[in-house]
């Protein structure tokens, strides 16, 4: 009997010892998992945060604008260099040294409210933008006149567009306000492109065949 009361009062207080070494293990394994401030735990506070969440202020509007802005504003002032060199029209070729000259200036802007905000904007147009200038590129005379106030005519009846709904629309303030200055241009942009791109179309048609030049 009394070996057995010892058993017991072993078997007792070996599981009360062990019990005691499990607490600290417990009480960290707890600590580890317990929520952050603001109830996350730390997983969902570490280095995998997305870009967005780290700017609560810039709404997927906003950026998106941001972003079509840029690459278009670097695609009219590649287009426009273009023009510059190759119309035959001197309408054209003055169209394409404002649009170098203006389009250059806004995406100065842009760049400026971009590095204050943190967000990195593109560096060349994009790839469809870039495949127009290729496009481009393999035509001359008239025909190049043609298609290039065709393409400025589309592109900125985009832009007026975009530019209009940020303006009115949009929740950054300072993207709103880079919206609404620079609109008023690019509406100027597009009647004049409007105004050029018929007369572009014109001589492209008034343009007489070789057997009628050798004549």
């Amino acid at each position: 009997m009394y070996r057995m009361g010892m058993l017991k009062h072993c078997i007792a207080s070996g599981v009360v010892l062990c019990g005691l070494g499990l607490l600290p293990a417990v009480a960290q394994s707890r600590g580890s998992s317990a929520p952050g401030p603001g109830g996350n735990s730390p997983a969902s506070t570490g280095s995998g945060t997305s870009a967005a969440a780290n700017k609560p202020g810039m709404s997927a509007m906003d950026q998106h604008f941001m972003k079509e802005a840029a690459e278009g504003g670097l695609a009219e002032v590649e287009l426009g260099n273009l023009a510059a060199q190759k119309a035959s029209s001197g309408e054209v070729k003055h169209f394409g040294e404002r649009m170098v000259q203006d389009h250059t200036k806004a995406n100065d802007q842009l760049k400026q409210i971009a590095s204050s905000k943190g967000v990195k904007l593109a560096s060349k147009p994009s790839h469809t933008q870039m495949a127009e200038k290729k496009r481009l590129e393999k035509l001359s005379g008239t025909q190049f006149d043609q298609a290039y106030m065709n393409a400025m005519l589309n592109d900125h009846k985009k832009d007026v567009a975009d530019f209009q709904k940020e303006s009115q629309s949009g929740k950054d303030p300072d993207l709103k306000n880079f919206a609404s200055q620079t609109l008023p241009t690019l509406q100027d942009h597009l009647k004049q492109a409007r105004s050029v791109a018929p007369n572009a179309n014109r001589s492209s048609m008034q343009k007489p065949s070789p057997a009628i030049a050798r004549k």
